[in-house]
């Protein structure tokens, strides 16, 4: 184990899915030798060299549309779209040709894909560069959908994504790039569609993914002060879900708050909602609660961003409502 960063970490499962498999390549806008928008890819230009860190032209669908040639002919293509928002301009590549053909075409064509994106508010980047959309993804057959909260799930969610021969959309939160935390070194793997229980409690389950895995917690620990055990649940994985973590963690506590940084409306917490409301009713003792932003776009200024996110209080807030 060492210690890295969130975006150490990704980058690092990157280059072991480089070094293991020379079919590997990395495609996006300023991800050669710029080193990426934030600095995800960073030195693997230099390492790897242009044929294998290859800078785009300004165009989602064509970044989209090659790798989803590449794939098919045999490669392993990690493709970046810059931000999360940007996604509506490839729609098409991504719905109706990388999550269709391997399916369409009875299983004779993979699609090893690793659509790569960042998320989220918390950077004032306003209403444009800082949605999570989740949720659009998690509704398209044939795409898997992860969203790593700590820096060893970004390395190993990263390369289990590179390994799986369906695509997968990795969603990286910005906010987490800088976090530190404990590494395997070398080759590691998370397991896709496996969730993890962050904090162990017994009187409330707090599900949720991503950047609101530190909110959660930090809620919890305000809360176990107070005398309430709140235990959070990472999904880590939102298509395809862990019915089972999580209906083993209601029956175990009683009730659920949902937890996401998207919008209330449409959200996958209405998703996981109803599995509890369907598989799972007996174990409530109280009403599913979702704390989500509000259905409005992200506002640029810092004080109304702040109020807009999620936050501890509001977590909070929502647990004193059920317990």
């Amino acid at each position: 184990m060492t210690q890295m960063t969130y975006m150490e970490a990704l980058r690092d499962g990157m280059r072991q899915a480089m070094l293991k498999d020379p079919n590997v390549y990395i495609a996006g806008e300023d991800v050669g030798a710029f080193g990426g928008c934030f600095g995800q890819t960073g030195s693997l230009f230099e390492e790897f060299g242009p044929k294998r860190v290859i800078d785009t032209p300004i165009t989602e669908t064509a970044i989209i549309g090659s790798a989803v040639g590449a794939a098919s002919a045999g490669l392993r293509p990690i493709v970046e779209i810059m931000f999360i928002d940007f996604m509506g301009v490839c729609m098409d590549e991504i719905l109706n040709q990388a999550a269709k053909m391997r399916y369409m075409f009875g299983g004779k064509a993979k699609l090893p894909i690793v659509i790569r994106t960042p998320c989220g508010a918390g950077i004032s980047a306003a209403a444009q560069h800082s949605q999570s959309l989740e949720a659009w993804f998690a509704h398209i057959p044939g795409m898997k959908v992860v969203m790593p909260a700590t820096p060893a799930d970004a390395k190993g969610l990263l390369m289990s994504a590179v390994a799986d021969d369906n695509p997968v959309l990795y969603i990286e939160h910005k906010i987490l790039l800088g976090v530190k935390g404990e590494v395997p070194e070398g080759e590691h793997y998370v397991p896709i569609g496996k969730a993890t229980v962050a904090r162990e409690g017994s009187d409330v389950t707090i599900i949720t993914w991503s950047a609101m895995v530190q909110k959660a917690l930090a809620a919890a620990e305000t809360l176990d002060k107070e005398g309430v055990s709140a235990e959070v649940l990472d999904l880590r994985t939102i298509s395809p879900l862990d019915k089972e973590a999580i209906l083993k963690s209601v029956e175990k506590t009683g009730r659920a708050i949902i937890l996401h940084e998207a919008t209330l409306t449409g959200g996958v917490g209405g998703e996981i909602a109803a599995i509890i409301a369907d598989e799972g009713f007996d174990y409530l003792n109280a009403p599913i609660k979702r704390v989500a932003a509000p259905d409005c776009p992200i506002p640029f200024s810092p004080v109304l961003e702040q109020a807009w996110v999620p936050n501890e209080e509001k977590v909070i807030a929502a647990v004193k409502q059920v317990v």
